[in-house]
């Protein structure tokens, strides 16, 4: 059986699971990038008998919902591959867009910022800034089981990332560190707030739920972030797209003399809150 023929199967198996079916497509082009080998050289060829049967078996997975990056044990993020298991949420897609912003205000506003990455998870967010920078950033997260995956990350993308167990800001505030640039990406998914069964059902709860009206954390970071940022600094915030508005009141609360900025994603969804602390964007 071909490459071709194995995908064509694996697609209808995943279109009668109500799974979708470009994972199918995406999956062999993992697998054989793993051997070396190029999807579409190849896809005509005699499958090879290790890889098919570990292609039908990742198919199998995916169609009892287990999400793609638990499937392949990884995420590409930013050109990265970040290693992901049950205990790390999988890095999103829009979570590229919050380091592409990061990225332009580091150069707009600052040379050789301090930078932490906080609530981590995977190490994601943090080891895409040290390799784009070529610089060293702290990172926290409350999680041991995820701090270890993403000293795994760190270390298998050379990124030079400082980890340290605790609740958000509190290992920063420990250690008197002083920050340019605070990122944080928190659980934000209410509790009430009906979720996607893959991902209820498979990624760690820690991760995804802050409180009865998502805002938990992002007060966590805000009551303490003058304990750790210096006079000019930013906050960069991923958000749930129903939050934005009530996160951005939230953080005048905090700064009330600060630049707030509420940004959307490539979906047009809001996403992100940008706070510029003594800062003059003009």
């Amino acid at each position: 059986m071909t490459y071709k023929q194995l995908v064509n199967i694996a697609t209808d198996v995943l279109d009668k699971s109500g799974v979708y079916t470009g994972f199918a497509r995406v999956l062999m082009l993992e697998l054989l990038r793993e051997h070396d080998l190029d999807m579409f050289l190849v896809f005509d060829d005699e499958a090879l008998t290790e890889i098919a049967e570990d292609y039908n078996k990742k198919i199998q997975e995916l169609a009892a919902d287990v999400p793609l990056g638990y499937v392949l044990g990884y995420e590409w993020f930013f050109g990265y591959k970040i290693f992901v298991d049950e205990g790390v949420l999988i890095p999103r897609g829009e979570t590229e867009e919050l380091v592409g912003y990061v990225l332009a205000d580091v150069d707009a506003y600052f040379e050789n910022p301090v930078i932490a990455d906080v609530a981590c998870g995977s190490g994601a967010i943090g080891i895409a800034l040290a390799k784009e920078l070529n610089t060293h950033v702290y990172a926290s997260d409350i999680s041991g089981e995820a701090l270890e995956v993403a000293q795994k990350n760190a270390t298998f993308n050379e990124a030079e990332v400082t980890f340290m167990q605790g609740d958000m800001l509190q290992p920063l505030i420990d250690k008197d560190i002083k920050l340019d640039i605070l990122v944080c990406n928190p659980p934000y998914i209410k509790n009430t707030e009906h979720i996607q069964t893959s991902v209820l059902n498979n990624e760690p709860h820690v991760a995804l739920f802050g409180g009865e009206d998502g805002l938990f954390f992002y007060r966590r970071v805000l009551e303490n972030a003058h304990k750790v940022l210096n006079d000019r600094a930013v906050i960069a915030f991923e958000i749930g797209f129903d939050i934005g508005d009530a996160v951005v009141a939230l953080s005048h609360e905090f700064f009330s003399d600060a630049t707030i900025e509420l940004r959307q994603d490539i979906n047009g969804l809001d996403r992100m809150v940008f706070i510029y602390k003594g800062i003059n964007q003009t």
